[in-house]
């Protein structure tokens, strides 16, 4: 596993009953977490000192209660990147903090390259990996459907100091942009995607990971330049194991060009404790 271990602006304190409680900058939040299926081990009360709670509905859904004072939205730093973070339904907060392990990758092989690098950044949401692409110097393509992800995703790309940048925003339906793509000749030297288990493009178009995510890598291969750098594979799909992505990128862009394949786990650790909270899974080609 790929540990995100490098934060100093987000930890997690403690894991228990289903729940995490993890320091957003100076601000503590205890959201659900499916991972977490033990019984409290300590015992401090960490409602006591927490700013906020997100409490989840027998109907569905759930509701955020606060304690303390919240602002809209806050600034949280990782190394020389810069992100909003913010209370928002269903639990989240618009940042995906174990994706920092991914982050590092991207930019050191970005900056090694030596060479230019454009990115294609699809189910981009706000833009973590845009923003890392971007500050190692590389042309980035962001396409998301929402368009106030997208409108995030740009506030993002400013608090980094980045907006000088060579890059492209794009609201579409992911298929259909490299679709397009693809017919108007462009090609990419490095594409990241982070897709739903399911969800519905711009176009109201259904998405399903399982259906569809196959041919969609197969898809995105097409728009790779004659020299790609990497093809990463964001996913955090219930049951779906790592080496399915190693498999689909074997099938797909290892049929076409010479390099290595892996996947993995990617996660965070607890403060002061040898626990692990896994976060999700990869699976990446790269250049040899």
């Amino acid at each position: 596993m790929r540990l995100a271990n490098e934060w100093k602006d987000y930890e997690i304190l403690d894991l228990y009953n289903g729940e995490k409680v993890e320091r957003w900058g100076e601000f503590t939040l205890i959201r659900p977490d499916p991972q977490v299926i033990w019984p409290k081990q300590s015992k401090e009360n960490y409602l006591k000192t927490a700013t906020a709670h997100y409490i989840r509905s027998s109907t569905g859904g759930g509701r955020w209660e606060y304690f303390k004072p919240l602002p809209e939205k806050w600034q949280i730093n990782y190394k020389n990147l810069s992100f909003y973070v913010k209370p928002m339904g269903f639990k989240h907060t618009g940042l995906f903090p174990e994706q920092a392990v991914n982050w590092d990758y991207m930019i050191d092989k970005i900056k090694n390259a030596g060479r230019p690098i454009r990115v294609l950044n699809l189910f981009a949401y706000t833009g973590g990996a845009t923003v890392a692409c971007l500050s190692a110097g590389a042309f980035v393509c962001h396409v998301d459907s929402s368009r106030g992800m997208t409108s995030w995703a740009k506030e993002n790309v400013a608090l980094s100091g980045l907006s000088d940048r060579p890059m492209r925003f794009i609201i579409d339906d992911v298929r259909k942009f490299v679709e397009r793509e693809i017919r108007r000749g462009n090609t990419y030297d490095a594409i990241v995607m982070d897709p739903p288990s399911y969800g519905r493009g711009a176009g109201k178009e259904v998405w399903s990971l399982e259906e569809n995510l196959f041919d969609l890598v197969a898809l995105c291969a097409k728009v790779l330049s004659d020299k790609p750098l990497f093809f990463l594979i964001n996913s955090y799909t219930t049951g779906l194991a790592p080496t399915v992505l190693e498999n689909i990128l074997h099938i797909t862009v290892g049929s076409k060009y010479k390099g290595t394949i892996s996947s993995g786990e990617v996660g965070l650790p607890v403060k002061n404790s040898p626990i692990i909270l896994p976060c999700g899974i990869y699976g990446r080609w790269q250049e040899d």
